[in-house]
């Protein structure tokens, strides 16, 4: 099915989700409410369709159609006849429901409403739109052109037929889809971020170096990316989101952030996208901070 898909937040994750979309032959309408990200994004998906282009990955010829599938748009009206939107706004629930209750108001009602929120719960999203039976939460994993897994998740709310569509539009992207249920962090991030947790919480108590833990993880257990690496990846920011989404969740003091990881985050040190978190990444080569 090749239909129109709007996506609102222009980040690594909303610009990958648009990269995949027009891929597949959608035509992709982007939004973000900060000036000048969506230009950016579009830059950065270039780049990656050109990086994808030139490891025959994708036909040479793909990487301008893709990009003439992406447009850009001044407004959240401007998506109205879209026939599925993705919110993949900061991981924070009061600026998601801002996203959605300044949105709905411009859709036809057939369309169909998703959340890339990697923890918050649907059935909440859900139920700040007018249209709850018509909302799932699509979660891509990062980097989006890459990871093939997408995790869908049903709100109390959510209709049959929603899920249905969602199903299909994500074999139509090539990924492979696993059903999660409602509750915080859903399957991957339930398991991952806590990790990523207990490794800093394993730096903090002194146990090892940010270098030895990554070591250890990538050569003691075959992790492709050491778990502080992968925490700056991500964002360090992301990570303490979803983390006090499930200490709020689950009331479960096993799911209490590291202090060490708040520190980080009240310094301003998110990680890759700041230029420094666990490593410092101003050189040619990341060095540890600690």
């Amino acid at each position: 099915m090749s239909e129109t898909i709007g996506i609102i937040g222009i980040g690594q994750m909303g610009a990958g989700i648009a990269h995949v979309c027009a891929l597949a032959r959608h035509d992709v309408l982007i939004f973000d409410k900060a000036a000048g990200v969506a230009e950016d994004g579009l830059g950065r998906i270039q780049a990656n369709l050109t990086r994808q282009a030139i490891r025959k990955m994708i036909p040479d010829d793909a990487v301008d159609a893709a990009m003439g599938r992406i447009s850009v748009v001044g407004s959240m009206a401007e998506l109205g006849n879209c026939d599925l939107v993705i919110e993949a706004a900061t991981e924070d629930e009061d600026t998601k429901v801002g996203v959605f209750e300044e949105l709905c108001p411009h859709l036809k009602p057939e369309t169909y409403l998703a959340s890339n929120t990697s923890s918050i719960s649907i059935t909440r999203l859900a139920a700040a739109t007018d249209r709850p039976g018509k909302f799932i939460g699509i979660h891509f994993m990062n980097p989006v052109p890459m990871m093939e897994l997408v995790e869908l998740i049903r709100g109390i709310a959510t209709e049959e037929a929603t899920y249905a569509y969602a199903s299909k539009f994500c074999d139509g992207l090539g990924k492979i889809t696993t059903n999660a249920e409602d509750f915080p962090a859903f399957i991957v991030n339930r398991l991952l971020i806590p990790m990523i947790n207990e490794a800093v919480y394993t730096l903090y108590e002194g146990v090892g170096t940010v270098e030895a833990i990554d070591t250890a993880m990538k050569l003691g257990a075959h992790h492709p990316m050491g778990p502080l690496e992968l925490a700056d990846f991500i964002g360090l920011d992301t990570c303490l989101s979803i983390m006090q989404v499930l200490y709020d969740g689950l009331a479960d003091s096993k799911y209490r952030p590291c202090p060490l990881l708040v520190k980080y985050v009240e310094a301003g040190w998110m990680g890759r996208k700041s230029g420094k978190g666990f490593y410092d990444y101003s050189g040619d080569q990341p060095v540890p901070t600690r």
